[in-house]
C-alpha cells in the first residue's frame, strides 16, 4: 500500500509541475524540470545557432540581448557535452533559471550532438 501511495503522490507532483512547462515554437514540450513559466515569461527559448560554438569539452554559448527573452546583457555559458539534451527540432534552445546567468538546460539538434 505504501508504494501505491508513493506513486500517486509522485504523479500529483508531476502533474503540478506540468502546469509550468511550456512548448517550444516547434510544438515539443520542454521538460518540467527545465522550464518554470510560459512562452512570454518562461526560462526556455530557441537561441541563434551562431551563438553556439563547439569546443573540445562542450559548447560555449554567448548570448546577447535579443537572443533569448531573459537576456539583458551579454552572458557566456559553458555546457559539457554530457549535459546536452536533444532538441525536438533543428534548433538550439536554452533554459535560464533562476537568473539569466544560470543555464539550467541546454538543447542541441541531433546532427550537432
Amino acid at each position: 500500500m505504501a508504494s501505491l501511495a508513493g506513486v500517486i503522490a509522485t504523479a500529483a507532483v508531476l502533474e503540478d509541475f506540468s502546469v509550468f512547462a511550456h512548448n517550444a515554437e516547434a510544438g515539443w514540450t520542454y521538460p518540467p524540470a527545465c522550464c518554470h513559466g510560459d512562452l512570454t515569461t518562461g526560462e526556455c527559448g530557441k537561441i541563434p545557432g551562431s551563438s553556439v560554438t563547439p569546443g573540445p569539452e562542450g559548447y560555449v554559448v554567448i548570448l546577447r540581448p535579443g537572443d533569448h527573452q531573459k537576456v539583458t546583457h551579454q552572458d557566456r555559458y559553458f555546457v559539457p557535452y554530457d549535459a546536452v539534451i536533444p532538441s525536438g527540432d533543428d534548433n538550439f534552445h536554452i533554459c535560464l533559471h533562476p537568473t539569466e546567468e544560470h543555464e539550467n538546460c541546454f538543447f542541441a539538434p541531433e546532427e550537432a550532438m
